[in-house]
């Protein structure tokens, strides 16, 4: 029987040396440069960030999720949890070590499903840290619903014409190439009549009308698409895996992020309940310390629980997948993290902004970035609502209903059955009275 809460020895190491980096090296340049992460940088912040990024390597932590092959450790999703909660503390942090989203869901399923020629011309540059990727596939009318999606690409000689719009697409308007999720086939269904392209971004016809931001960033200077795709022709070639695949193929890239994502939402949470704690311990009000509030004591111990909790839950599933090999098997988990981590995020975070009271509401302090965050968190990789849809038909499926008018566990309906189990020894019992 194998039941073990620790790491490994030499792997705890990795993590140490990985918390103290990126509290003294990474964490900075969040602060430095402020979302600058996508944008392409300059010699001037390629001589902060290249250094940063070789110590990573040498350490054996760049791109951790990808096989030796690949230029990575081949880690499980346990041990990629452990990385990405530290990693959570900083928006800058998963570009230096080489695992950022939507570029490693990328190159998990160009790894996965694409040719020779597509892994040289688009993965081994992603890998190396010199481009950036955008995965296509919300679009205006219909969300993440692929029953939805109208964005069409037809057959033409030997190549497609793709014509549609694409909502939302992360960082195309700095990525090198697109993954794009389109109809092939509508009389197939949406499962089965969808396709993947790889597109490079300077192809004619794609059009980003405009950048969509988050709250609080300028209007047009987002890093979320609005995209026109206007008679883009690609050829045969640039279809990534086969005609009518695209589903499995997102689900293949959807599994392990979300898990990824589900850590890092851990270490920035406890990030702010570090912040809560430590107001608490700072601050006087009415004659003494918040810490001493019993209101305060119930936030901290709120936060505390409901972060232990979600972490737990986080690290079984991660080894859930590590154990099968299979997302299909964890799907169920896969929703029910997806489902928790918003409200955990949102909650602690919301906790930790009332406690510095109106310091906490202002600019100078990180909370409206994440409680925005948490909101940002029940959408990504589909909404809150669909995952636990997931969930509930999943957990049906281990149950039957009864097989009479009354419940399993009625207790008149067992008593009777007790009863009868035990018949001769309750008949003996009276017999004595």
């Amino acid at each position: 029987m194998a039941w073990d809460f620790e790491t490994e020895p030499e792997y705890q190491a990795q993590l140490d040396w990985a918390d103290e980096f990126v509290r003294e090296e990474v964490e900075p340049l969040d602060l430095a440069w402020p979302n600058m992460q996508f944008v392409p940088p300059d010699e001037n912040l390629r001589r902060v960030i290249d250094p940063l990024r070789a110590q990573v390597r040498e350490r054996g932590l760049w791109a951790t999720h990808l096989g030796p092959a690949l230029g990575g450790q081949g880690h499980g999703q346990l041990k990629l949890s452990l990385l990405n909660e530290i990693l959570g503390r900083s928006s800058w942090a998963p570009l230096i070590f080489g695992c950022q989203a939507p570029d490693t869901g990328n190159a998990e399923i160009i790894a996965h499903y694409g040719t020779e020629a597509q892994k040289k011309q688009y993965l081994q540059p992603l890998l190396d840290g010199e481009c950036f990727s955008s995965y296509s596939m919300t679009e205006p009318q219909a969300g993440s619903d692929p029953t939805q999606f109208t964005c069409r690409a037809e057959k033409d000689g030997d190549g497609w014409v793709i014509n549609g719009w694409k909502f939302f697409s992360s960082n195309a308007s700095t990525a090198r190439f697109v993954i794009v999720m389109v109809v092939t086939n509508p009389d197939a269904g949406a499962y089965r009549g969808m396709s993947m392209f790889l597109i490079p971004t300077d192809t004619p016809g794609i059009n980003i009308v405009r950048n969509v931001g988050l709250p609080g960033e300028p209007l047009g200077e987002g890093h979320h698409a609005l995209i026109h795709y206007e008679n883009v022709r690609v050829p045969d070639d640039a279809l990534l895996g086969g005609e009518g695949q695209a589903f499995a193929i997102a689900q293949t890239r959807l599994g392990g992020g979300r898990i990824h994502h589900a850590m890092r939402t851990i270490g920035l949470a406890q990030k702010a309940l570090d912040m809560m704690c430590e107001r608490a311990l700072s601050r006087r009000t009415q004659g003494s310390l918040l810490a001493d509030k019993q209101f305060v004591q119930g936030f901290i111990a709120d936060s505390y629980a409901q972060l232990k909790q979600f972490r737990l839950l986080v690290i079984h599933t991660a080894w859930a997948i590590d154990k099968h090999n299979d997302y299909r098997k964890v799907r169920k988990d896969i929703a029910a993290v997806k489902v928790v981590m918003p409200a955990v995020l949102h909650d602690i975070a919301s906790r930790s902004l009332q406690v510095h009271g109106a310091l906490g509401a202002s600019n100078e302090m990180p909370f409206h970035q994440m409680v925005m965050g948490s909101y940002v968190m029940g959408l990504a990789d589909g909404p809150t609502e669909v995952h636990k849809v997931t969930v509930a038909k999943q957990v049906l499926r281990d149950y039957k209903p009864s097989d009479d008018i009354w419940p399993t566990q009625h207790l008149p309906k067992r008593l009777a059955a007790a009863k009868e189990k035990y018949a001769e020894f309750l008949d003996h019992e009276v017999g004595n009275l």
